[in-house]
């Protein structure tokens, strides 16, 4: 679940242009994520229940403009809003409701223009996943990620600081490089 973050980041490098609009569970949720994205230099901002309307009407505008790339909220929140040109939307957390899937997904790819739904699902997650699919009565397209790609893509994050693993396994390999230059010089 944690990892997540990295899978987000990466997908918005990747798309430097792109409007993302990100849903999550929960506003806490939201404002971890945004915090996430701002340890990479990733401009976001938020829409969620404890946003004052002035507040989520300066939000869309921003998020219409392109001023702001990456939009992260909440169903509750998103319901009912019209966005147009969103290039990507990601189910950051699987909605535990089937029902709002096709209303996250259904944001991207309005009229004639075309988009693209990512959704992120951790092991904990393919139960929800299971219940989305037959809500919709047919499978959603799975990439299985293997743990080279995993790997690649959590060395791609720049949030070095918080990124335990990667610190771990550069560790590693110093250390396997200094041991065996060791073993060498004898």
């Amino acid at each position: 679940m944690d990892d997540k973050r990295a899978f987000l980041e990466r997908l918005i490098d990747e798309n430097p242009e792109a409007k993302v609009l990100v849903f999550v569970r929960t506003k806490v949720r939201a404002e971890r994520v945004k915090k996430a994205m701002e340890r990479v230099q990733i401009i976001s901002d938020t829409i969620h229940s404890d946003k004052e309307q002035n507040e989520r009407t300066a939000t869309m505008d921003r998020f219409k403009t392109g001023e702001v790339k990456l939009l992260i909220a909440t169903d509750i929140s998103a319901r009912g809003i019209d966005i147009p040109s969103v290039d990507f939307v990601v189910n950051y957390d699987l909605p535990e409701v089937p029902e709002n899937y096709v209303h996250r997904v259904g944001r991207t790819g309005r009229g004639t223009k075309k988009g693209q739904a990512v959704s992120f699902c951790s092991s904990e997650e393919k139960d929800i996943l299971a219940e989305i699919e037959t809500f919709l009565d047919k499978d959603i397209m799975v990439m299985d990620i293997d743990k080279n790609a995993y790997r690649e893509t959590l060395d791609f994050t720049k949030d070095t600081d918080n990124n335990w693993k990667k610190l771990i396994r550069e560790n590693e390999k110093e250390q396997k490089e200094y041991w065996a230059k060791k073993r060498r010089k004898k």
